[in-house]
Order: C-alpha cells, then structure tokens, then sequence
C-alpha cells in the first residue's frame, strides 16, 4: 500500500471515528391534538444512526410528563431505542401535589374509551417517525402509566409488548383481545395494590388467554423505581434501588425476547 493510500485510510477511520464519538442522544418536544387536547411529547434516540430501530412509547405516573418521564425515555434512546414520552393530561400540565394529581388522573380513568384514546395519540406519534422499525414497537409506563399501558394491550393496540412498573393492574374485560404480550413489575409491599387485586389481574388473564408475566419485588413499595418517591410526603411512596435495577434489567429481557422472537 503506497503512503497516500496509508494516509486515505487513516484519515476514513479517524473520521469514522470521531462521527463515534460526537454521536449523542438528542431529544425533541413534538406538540400534538387530541380531541380537542393540545399536548406536547418528547421524543429520544441516538443519532449515531439512520437505521430504522424499534420504538418505545413511555408513559408518565400521575405527576404528568416531567423529568423522570423524559430521562427514561433518554435511557431507552442510550439502549438503541426510539422513545417517545407521551403527554396524558396535557401541556404543561405538571404537578408534585397529590391531590391534584390524584384529579388528573381520576379524570382520565373515568372513561376507559377516552383513557385508551389518548394513549393511542401518543403512539401515533411514535409510529409516525421515520426512524421507528413499525413492525416492533412497545410500551413501558409506570404508576399511572403502567395503567395505561395495560388499557393499550386490551384495545389490540398495534403494540408487540408492554411493560407496567408498580402501576395499579386494570383488568380486560372478557371481549379484550390481547395480542401483545405483558410484563408487569410490581412491589410486593405496595398497599396500592393489595395481594387481593394481584389475584384478581391473574385471573382474568389467565381467562383470556393472554400471554403476560408478573415479578414480584419482595419489600418494594409503590413507585419503587423512582429516586424521587418519598420525597412526596406519602408513605407507601419509596425508591428501592435494587427492584429498580432487576425490574429494568427484565424489561431488556422482555423487549429483546418480543422483537426477536413474537411475530
């Protein structure tokens, strides 16, 4: 190999590499309408490439989409994910107060037409970037959002999978058709969500037939996954940072398992 051509070469990997290296995860807020709604969602990914890539919707607790909501969507973005945290209740609509929390997301539950609708907005979003391998998309939620993400398996949303951490475990009714499979991570010691209706989720997947798993994290409490549960002043709110870390290892496991292998 003559010099220059040594010199060609070097300067391509050099290149190469350094496009590596100033690869990063961006974020973009992306405003959208639901009946009547005007929301606002934040989609992550990894600009290291072009490829099309699976998608993750992410769906935020009942404080509505702030920071905690957005950094998993980053973390999913660092795994080689498109993410796209969605907005439930509407622009801006943040808050650390309980009580109106509790009233924003009542509003949602109320009607699990509306409640799935709105969801669904959120993964249109998703389906409709250009990044997103559209035959693999999922869905990750926690507390409310984990809520949210069973309502979108049992509307046969054009999902592979979903995952609920620590959220309250909505039951199908017998005419759900669930194709996706399930994955729910739960606190064994959530009060939210006593022993009683743990059975009674079972139970009712079991009669439809779906394809689901439930992890029980022996100690965890609700929103067991999030630094920032027991600085809201209630008491049954506590991180545990080892359920934190299996339950997201499991989600890897489930995701890897859906794209690869579920038709």
């Amino acid at each position: 190999m003559k010099l220059t051509d040594r010199v060609l070469s070097l300067v391509v990997i050099l290149a190469g590499f350094c496009s590596t290296l100033n690869a990063e995860v961006q974020t973009r807020r992306i405003a959208y309408e639901e009946n009547g709604a005007q929301l606002e969602g934040v989609l992550a990914w990894d600009d290291s490439s072009d490829a099309a890539r699976p998608g993750i919707l992410v769906v935020h607790e009942w404080w509505g989409l702030n920071d905690y909501a957005e950094n998993r969507a980053r973390q999913l973005a660092e795994l080689g994910y498109i993410a796209f945290a969605l907005d439930m209740y509407g622009k801006g609509q943040i808050t650390e107060h309980p009580q109106q929390a509790g009233e924003w997301s009542s509003q949602i539950r109320s009607n699990s037409e509306a409640w799935r609708s709105r969801a669904i907005a959120g993964l249109d979003i998703l389906k409709a970037q250009p990044m997103v391998d559209q035959s693999k998309i999922a869905a990750i939620g926690y507390c409310f959002g984990g809520s949210t993400v069973l309502q979108l398996a049992y509307a046969d949303a054009p999902v592979r999978g979903v995952v609920s951490f620590h959220g309250a475990l909505v039951t199908p009714s017998e005419s759900d058709t669930i194709d996706a499979s399930v994955l729910v991570c739960h606190g064994a010691s959530d009060s939210f969500v006593p022993p009683e209706s743990v059975q009674e989720f079972e139970a009712a997947m079991q009669k439809v037939n779906a394809d689901y798993q439930l992890i029980s994290y022996g100690g965890a409490r609700h929103a067991f996954t999030n630094p920032n549960a027991g600085s809201f002043g209630i008491e049954n709110l506590k991180y545990d940072p080892l359920a934190d870390s299996r339950s997201w290892d499991q989600m890897q496991l489930f995701l890897d398992e859906i794209f690869q292998n579920k038709q």
